[in-house]
């Protein structure tokens, strides 16, 4: 199987994100819904408020991941547990380097916070430790997504990544598949080019297509 990964990179003031793409009574409910609500520490509900939160923050660095699936898996007629684990795998190797390399960004430009693409991926499904009133296992590698805090990630892929994101359908695996993470800092601190980079060439995520099989 293989798929290809692009990334690109835009930046936005905090103030105008939080304008245009976040509704916290409408995307928080959408997670009220999800069987990770108030069973994973990386999902709602949080103990603290989300304004409150990104008020530090005043530039916003939005990362898009567009995973691109060869033909030959696209046509075959997977079923929905196939797909659901296909898709569960692509994503889960393909957020390794990106997430590791956003907690680099955050020691380099303290302070600063990375926002993950998606759930969190530490623990097996639905063995995190919130479900049966624990701590975290490992809370400094543990950061919450856009979407967990009200954010439209639909919508800001659209707009601002010029990405129409799309989902497994029927057992059938889509196009392409898109990541949205986020990295937000007090001031402007990069260019959307050099974070892609690594900044001073520590991360690994590179401007230009790779290929991957697996």
């Amino acid at each position: 199987m293989n798929y290809t990964l692009s990334y690109s990179c835009v930046k936005i003031v905090v103030n105008e994100l939080m304008h245009s793409y976040h509704d916290a009574e409408k995307f928080i409910g959408y997670c009220k819904e999800c069987d990770r609500y108030n069973a994973c520490w990386a999902c709602p509900p949080f103990d603290f408020n989300a304004d409150e939160y990104l008020a530090p923050y005043k530039i916003a660095y939005i990362i898009g991941t567009k995973i691109v699936l060869d033909r030959e898996t696209i046509n075959k007629n997977q079923g929905f547990d196939e797909c659901k684990n296909i898709s569960y795998k692509i994503m889960k190797d393909t957020r390794k380097s990106i997430d590791g390399n956003l907690l680099e960004l955050e020691k380099q430009y303290f302070p600063s916070k990375a926002f993950f693409a998606g759930s969190c991926q530490i623990c097996k499904e639905g063995k995190c430790m919130r479900a049966t009133g624990k701590p975290c296992i490992s809370p400094e590698r543990v950061r919450p997504s856009l979407e967990s805090l009200g954010f439209d990630v639909s919508l800001i892929s659209a707009e601002l990544l010029n990405i129409e994101m799309k989902w497994s359908k029927n057992g059938i695996l889509p196009e392409y598949f898109t990541l949205v993470s986020g990295f937000f800092s007090v001031d402007e601190i990069l260019s959307t080019h050099q974070l892609l980079l690594g900044g001073n060439s520590k991360m690994k995520i590179k401007g230009s297509p790779a290929t991957v099989t697996v």
